[in-house]
């Protein structure tokens, strides 16, 4: 018999972020049989931003993305990453 798939929690503090002509989409998610909460940022291009290190809380984990959006502001959610195209 498989294990089924855990839940996966949405923070209600995850949205939608538009600022500075840039928008992203703030995702604060967490496994259902876990405590931490993982903060991930999705840009226009779909590209994710994850942050390695787990958050105790929802609200830290937002409060980190508001300290990146001060400190780095909204373009620095542009980078397109690491995505290597494949040849046609």
């Amino acid at each position: 018999m498989t294990e089924p798939y855990p839940n996966i929690i949405k923070s209600e503090l995850s949205r939608t972020v538009k600022k500075d002509g840039v928008t992203v989409e703030v995702s604060i998610i967490r496994l259902e049989s876990r405590a931490e909460w993982k903060l991930e940022v999705i840009n226009s291009a779909q590209t994710f931003i994850v942050w390695d290190d787990p958050f105790a809380s929802d609200a830290e984990a937002f409060a980190e993305f508001e300290r990146t959006v001060a400190k780095e502001g909204m373009r620095t959610f542009l980078d397109k990453g690491n995505d290597i195209p494949f040849r046609r």
